[in-house]
């Protein structure tokens, strides 16, 4: 079993919940999980929510206080909390004190007003884990099926420019590996996005699809990857409605072609994972649900599976 560190992520946020409610239906040995966070979280949780973690794992303390805790609430204090886990969490990673990482949802806002202005949780990873020409990848895991975002936190209008053909065929063969290596997957099926609607009907509706996608899927191709596309994203994705999808793996080509269909289909059971680096990083795959925190409502079905992929 793999030996595991799990951020606390929000404080003020569901997660330090779904982490509780997660562990204690897990019932792992103590001495494979580290969990990065803080007593005083845990104590308010069993004081005020009589929710407290069934067995006594080692915890890395990270500094905060009483006060800043204020449920349902981005500020700089929970911001800055969530940082510094992630980055303690890679430290222990770089010392090979463990084998995956599990991060909890964090704000991305609450990061940003603390002065650590990242698009996610990915892209913090790669600064503090990234070796030499490695890039972090974002890819969802379900029970059926798996989606790549080729393009993660960007604003659509952006998307276009950075659909090129040696990023595709960089990030295909990444996939590849990771779905090889972790899913144990030796000719994986995958199933690329257009970017256009209709797949631009040959160029109608964009050159994307002539001049990158397609010159990207043949090279793949005559590499011995089992890759079909670009197809519309429309019906792409209605081959995962059966128990059997068409593919093992889909990507797309920005963040809501991706997470619509894979949250519609398979929220619960879904893992939102960090590939390309040498230490996996899974997480839930929802965020914060600041709306629901410290009512003892979140559901720990997604961290459950974080956590589960994690040590296998």
């Amino acid at each position: 079993m793999k030996r595991i560190a799990i951020t606390l992520g929000d404080p003020n946020s569901i997660s330090p919940e779904i982490i509780i409610k997660a562990l204690n239906f897990l019932d792992l040995p103590e001495d494979k999980v580290t969990i990065v966070g803080s007593k005083i979280i845990f104590d308010y949780y069993k004081e005020n929510y009589d929710l407290s973690l069934e067995k006594e794992y080692k915890l890395i303390e990270i500094p905060f206080k009483q006060e800043d805790i204020k449920m349902g609430q981005e500020t700089e204090a929970s911001g800055e909390f969530a940082f510094r886990a992630i980055v303690e969490a890679c430290n222990l990673a770089v010392n090979s004190e463990i084998d995956a990482i599990v991060t909890a949802p964090v704000s991305k806002n609450a990061m940003k007003i603390a002065g650590h202005n990242y698009s996610g949780q990915t892209e913090i990873l790669e600064q503090y884990l990234a070796q030499k020409n490695q890039k972090a990848e974002m890819l969802f895991i379900c029970d059926k099926f798996s989606v790549l975002l080729l393009t993660r936190h960007i604003a659509l209008k952006d998307v276009a420019q950075y659909i090129k053909k040696d990023i595709i065929i960089e990030k295909v063969q990444k996939l590849v590996t990771s779905l090889q290596i972790q899913l144990g997957l030796q000719n994986p099926k995958i199933g690329i996005c257009a970017l256009n609607p209709h797949a631009s009907e040959n160029g109608m509706f964009g050159s994307e699809e002539l001049n990158e996608i397609i010159p990207a899927v043949k090279q793949l191709q005559l590499q011995g990857i089992d890759i079909q596309g670009p197809f519309p994203a429309d019906s792409l994705f209605t081959t995962c409605l059966s128990d059997n999808c068409k593919y093992d793996s889909y990507i797309a080509m920005y963040h809501d072609q991706g997470l619509i269909p894979i949250k519609l289909l398979e929220r619960e059971n879904c893992v939102n994972t960090t590939i390309g680096l040498n230490v996996l990083r899974t997480s839930p795959a929802h965020g914060t649900a600041f709306d629901i925190a410290g009512n003892n409502l979140a559901n720990e079905s997604s961290m459950i599976k974080a956590i589960e992929l994690a040590v296998k």
